[in-house]
């Protein structure tokens, strides 16, 4: 019985540590996020973001105060006090009078209702300049991203160069032994290696660094080693019309957006001026106890009381001027906003255009010739038919036009990055 114990109890444990490692493997798995899951965690996250968005709730708080209505006014006092004439004492409470008054301020014109509408409307303004600025974080976060893909892209390439040239220096070194290539010949291969080698590094580095980057604005603290992205690295060929995607930009820019409602709170804060400019009474009423009159009806009394200030010299002026020039200030910004957002989508519209007429050839001829080139003077250098100053000249115009065709893919996405902050949405993925 005790050898039957021993036996099943070396699988359990193996089970238990396997199981253990397998607990373990997730936690330090490597995370790949989608451009999707990438600007989740940014709106969620990003400090910038979440402190502009609190300036939105405050602008929000203060419809609160701006929708108050004025609070009444209340005065207890006492009077009267004096000594008492017959017994030559003071007595402090001896014919003592006391009054209690109330007061409210009326507001006229619909002051209260004004000053909330250009609160509310400076909301929507603030709301919108939010949207603005997160738009243009937005362009900063898709451009590291679209960096992190070139650069990932970029390591591939330099990995299977280097995996190649390593193939390649096997094949030579068989010719060597075998006589059929020079020493020098064979050095030269050999050397030229520490290029591939020095591509590698550089490749592993700028990839490190452009996720530190997006780690930095997404605020994550996740190792480097364990954090990487995805997502397609191409483009596509098929362009929308201009005039579209101008169309789309006047109705999606939270900055033009933002230019129309200050005119339209340029309009409100005139109107509340006017408002002000108008004369608001004050009510008051009064409860008055006076045990020294010596008509004994007269010694607890009520009063009533009207205040209306003669605004003979100040009828708000100089207010109602400056607001009426505010809503002409606005209107013009409003039209250099407009035209800002034809500027901006024409220019990245050129830029995209620009992108795809380069990048069209190499996807149809440029990418297949230089492979093809390559192939045949690799075949021919392996059966002596071709130099290694042919074989060499060939592996560096395919490194290149390898190289700049992913260049070409890294500026495309940037300016359909910049297309998408110039219209207000992703028209472009």
């Amino acid at each position: 019985m005790q050898i039957t114990k021993s036996v099943f109890k070396i699988p359990c444990g193996f089970a238990t540590l396997g199981l253990l490692l397998a607990l373990s493997l997730p936690a330090s798995a490597q995370q790949s996020l989608t451009w999707d899951q990438i600007k989740m965690k940014f709106e969620a996250a990003n400090p910038t973001l979440k402190a502009d968005a609190i300036n939105v709730q405050e602008m929000q708080a203060e419809e609160i105060t701006a929708y108050l209505r004025p609070n009444p006014g209340f005065t207890a006092s006492t009077d009267g006090t004096q000594i008492a004439p017959n017994k030559g004492i003071w007595q402090p409470l001896t014919g003592t009078q006391y009054q209690a008054n109330f007061s409210y301020l009326h507001e006229r014109d619909h002051k209260r209702e004004l000053r909330l509408e250009t609160a509310k409307e400076g909301t929507q303004i603030a709301q919108s300049q939010h949207e603005d600025l997160e738009r243009n974080l937005l362009f900063n976060l898709r451009s590291v991203f679209v960096q992190t893909l070139q650069a990932k892209s970029v390591l591939d390439l330099s990995r299977q160069e280097l995996a190649y040239y390593d193939h390649i220096i096997d094949i030579s070194r068989a010719r060597f032994k075998s006589g059929d290539l020079a020493q020098i010949d064979l050095d030269r291969i050999e050397l030229q290696r520490v290029q591939y080698e020095a591509d590698l590094q550089t490749a592993e580095v700028n990839l490190r660094t452009s996720k530190i980057q997006l780690q930095q604005l997404l605020n994550d603290r996740t190792p480097v080693d364990q954090f990487d992205v995805q997502g397609p690295f191409d483009f596509a060929s098929q362009l929308q019309t201009l005039e579209t995607f101008r169309q789309t930009a006047l109705d999606n820019r939270p900055d033009l957006r933002a230019a129309l409602e200050s005119v339209q709170q340029a309009n409100t804060n005139h109107k509340l001026a006017i408002s002000n400019g108008s004369t608001d009474p004050t009510f008051g009423a009064w409860y008055t106890y006076n045990p020294s009159f010596s008509n004994p009806n007269a010694n607890q009394t009520l009063g009533l009381s009207v205040s209306i200030p003669l605004r003979v010299f100040d009828r708000n002026q100089g207010e109602k001027q400056r607001t009426q020039l505010d809503i002409g200030r606005n209107q013009q910004l409003t039209e250099v906003a407009r035209a800002q957002v034809f500027g901006d989508v024409d220019s990245a519209y050129a830029q995209v255009n620009s992108n795809l007429v380069l990048l069209q050839p190499y996807k149809d001829r440029y990418l297949a010739q230089a492979v093809r080139i390559r192939e045949t003077v690799t075949y021919a250098y392996q059966h002596g038919g071709a130099s290694l100053m042919d074989f060499l000249n060939a592996q560096s115009d395919y490194r290149n036009v390898q190289m700049a065709y992913l260049q070409l893919i890294g500026a495309y996405l940037t300016a359909a990055s910049q297309l998408n902050l110039a219209v207000g949405r992703e028209v472009i993925q």
